[in-house]
């Protein structure tokens, strides 16, 4: 992972960050590297229709990202958002089983021809990590392309990491 996370970063030209967040499809998991340290690991979801690039397919993007806005800051755990706005919340019947939840961390392909631009572009995609009202799916592939965490691990992430923060999803 780290090697090809740095060639990624040299090849576009892109200087690493002093946070990451390493995305592992088959570990279902995120990890929060500072100044190249494990500082925490976290159970994730990922796409349940596996990873790939284009536009429409409900994949998880693989590749070299950014935190290019956050959204939902100071929103109580359970924020339900449709189009990136606050519409209720879980504990609300009709939002029992929302989506996307809590804060959103929307983010941006930096490989132009692999998650950027064109039907490839994660930006456009909508590719998220947020939370989701059903917290039980997170550690297997549950998800439609997006990233989920719990509520307890994505909002700390939210607070600590700027926008611009480094991430790098991989398969392994």
């Amino acid at each position: 992972m780290c090697s090809e996370f740095f060639d990624a970063c040299k090849k576009n030209e892109i200087v690493p960050t002093p946070f990451l967040l390493a995305v592992s499809i088959a570990g279902q998991s995120v990890s929060l590297i500072e100044q190249n340290k494990l500082v925490k690991r976290m159970p994730c979801s990922t796409s349940r229709f596996g990873v790939g690039q284009v536009e429409e397919s409900n994949c998880t993007p693989l590749g070299l990202h950014r935190i290019a806005e956050k959204i939902g800051g100071g929103a109580p755990a359970g924020t339900v958002f449709k189009a990136r706005q606050p519409v209720g919340y879980t504990s609300q019947p009709e939002f029992a089983d929302a989506k996307i939840t809590t804060r959103i961390l929307w983010l941006e392909g930096l490989e132009p021809g692999f998650n950027r631009g064109g039907q490839l572009d994660s930006h456009a995609r909508y590719i998220y990590i947020h939370g989701t009202a059903d917290q039980s799916s997170i550690g297997r592939p549950a998800s439609c392309g997006c990233i989920h965490l719990a509520d307890t691990d994505l909002i700390p992430l939210f607070d600590l990491l700027p926008s611009g923060t480094l991430v790098w999803i991989h398969k392994d």
